[in-house]
């Protein structure tokens, strides 16, 4: 039913956890299936310089904040704003129709976090 790669980072997570004195810290419940996410980030030069996640849910939401984790750690943030749901998606190699929700999510908060950094980053 699941992918090799949703399963290897459900049952290995990559960077679990929260970013100590993080700039950025956004937390975001699904109200149809009641997971949630929390995405915690350091900004360097514009970069995300460390990035870390807490999830409650599903196995798909829980691989697919795994996932984000990896494809965004280093990237500036323009270059993040071009990251698509497919993108995500294809990383942990495919999802179930039913399971779309977990990218979308892990999505969703990342673009929360990111607003607080613009705001921040504003006079």
């Amino acid at each position: 039913m699941y992918s090799t790669q949703l399963l290897d980072h459900f049952q290995n997570p990559r960077n679990a956890g929260d970013v100590p004195h993080a700039d950025a810290t956004a937390e975001i419940e699904n109200p149809a299936c009641g997971d949630v996410l929390r995405l915690t980030l350091k900004i360097d030069s514009g970069r995300i310089a460390e990035i870390r996640f807490k999830a409650k849910g599903c196995v798909p939401s829980m691989a697919c904040a795994s996932a984000l984790t990896e494809l965004v750690a280093g990237q500036t943030v323009d270059e993040i704003r071009s990251l698509h749901r497919e993108t995500l998606i294809a990383a942990v190699g495919g999802l179930p129709q039913a399971s779309t929700h977990a990218a979308q999510l892990a999505l969703d908060t990342l673009s929360a976090a990111l607003r607080q950094v613009k705001a921040q980053s504003e006079p």
